[in-house]
């Protein structure tokens, strides 16, 4: 698809929206719509799209908040990592709520796997079984949380960004002689 000046916004809306519930306060942790968004966006854009939404989601939020660490680093390969697969995932699926689904639990699990067994044990000295132990909940909350975004979300995310204006009615309608084709009746 090819990338308009109605496109860049749609993309930046998309990541003002994503960094203001990630900022709401009293919000479960691991309850974002990131995933759910990047899916669309990786299908919508291609992978370059859904890999610059999810480095940017991350980075934008940990500059707002001031918690720029190495945990920026391995998230940001993380979801970039998503934001790459998403587009190849989705270039030959039908952009419905369960291929979403699909996508957001194995998606999750990935993402989970690759920050949760590695910051805590390899910088913050966490045992491997402290940080399986302490992930199973934040995985829980996260799986359920992007299951229920990419149900409900994502499809309506995915039309939102494809979606084009309606010509004028004279646009749209064909004449009753192409003058290039004429028929004889």
């Amino acid at each position: 698809m090819k990338i308009n000046t109605k496109n860049y916004f749609k993309f930046f809306l998309a990541l003002v929206v994503c960094l203001s519930v990630r900022l709401l306060p009293f919000r479960a942790p691991n309850v974002e719509p990131i995933l759910a968004t990047l899916m669309p966006i990786g299908r919508a854009y291609g992978a370059l799209a859904g890999l610059a939404f999810a480095v940017l989601s991350i980075l934008l939020y940990d500059v707002v908040t001031g918690t720029i660490g190495v945990q920026t680093f391995f998230t940001v390969i993380a979801y970039g990592t998503l934001g790459l697969w998403a587009a190849h995932y989705f270039k030959n699926k039908k952009a419905n709520k369960w291929s979403y689904v699909r996508f957001a639990i194995v998606g999750t699990f990935i993402y989970d796997a690759l920050t949760g067994f590695t910051v805590g044990p390899l910088f913050f000295h966490q045992t491997f079984w402290g940080s399986l132990v302490g992930q199973i909940p934040f995985t829980m909350l996260h799986l359920l949380g992007n299951t229920v975004f990419a149900f409900i979300l994502s499809p309506a995310i995915y039309d939102s960004l494809i979606k084009q204006r309606p010509r004028d009615l004279a646009q749209e309608s064909s004449p009753l002689i192409n003058p290039l084709q004429p028929k004889t009746i």
